[in-house]
């Protein structure tokens, strides 16, 4: 193989993308050209195993006549041309596994960057869809000192959230005093509406002075 024919077929595999396919065929030209190199340097063994740089003449300065002097000049010309061919090919490999992990790099951010798109657009649409959370019950009253007070609910909060209690499942307020019956001494984590604007607040249902666990009055709101 000459470089022009090296030169040519690196040409093909990089007139396009590099393809898996365009890296095989470059490692099986190189494994061709190593059984060539090899199969040369078989021919200089068995001229008396003379190598690369041993002298063609002998000491006299006449031609060796125990050799095939033309059979070593080939085979030492055709093993450096390939040598050439080698190298060339090994240099196509590394730029064509290079492009290959490049591109695989660029191709793994931009799936990153659309998941990461989709999930986010996906996420906008669901908040979109849901809306403001319903409320369910409504604070009527709040006595002072309460575990109401101190937790900081307020007279006209609207709940949407009492523990395990939300919107899909309150039936009735049995199922707030069942929650604080259970939850005595416990925090419980409450969130309310109030004035439009969603507040978390921890309630800890607690005897106190007052009547009950909370002191507070809470009514069902109509849905």
């Amino acid at each position: 193989m000459s470089d022009e024919e090296a030169r040519q077929g690196g040409g093909s595999s990089h007139a396009g993308a590099v393809t898996v396919s365009d890296v095989q065929e470059l490692m099986r030209r190189k494994e061709e050209i190593e059984a060539q190199i090899k199969a040369n340097y078989d021919v200089l063994e068995s001229q008396k195993g003379i190598g690369m740089n041993e002298p063609l003449v002998d000491c006299e300065g006449y031609p060796r006549s125990d050799v095939d002097l033309y059979q070593v000049r080939t085979a030492r010309h055709n093993i450096i041309c390939l040598q050439n061919d080698h190298k060339a090919v090994m240099k196509q490999v590394e730029e064509a596994l290079h492009q290959l992990h490049a591109r695989d790099k660029e191709k793994q951010a931009r799936d990153m960057a659309e998941a990461h798109k989709e999930a986010m657009s996906r996420k906008l649409g669901q908040s979109e869809s849901q809306g403001p959370p319903q409320a369910f019950a409504k604070v009527n009253s709040i006595s002072p000192g309460s575990p109401a007070s101190i937790a900081g609910l307020q007279v006209d909060d609207e709940i949407v959230e009492f523990g395990s209690v939300n919107t899909q499942n309150f039936q009735s307020l049995h199922n707030i005093g069942s929650v604080v019956q259970h939850s005595e001494g416990k925090p419980l984590n409450v969130t309310v509406i109030r004035r439009g604007e969603k507040h978390q607040l921890r309630l800890v249902p607690t005897r106190w002075a007052g009547k009950g666990l909370l002191g507070c009055n809470i009514i069902p709101l109509q849905r």
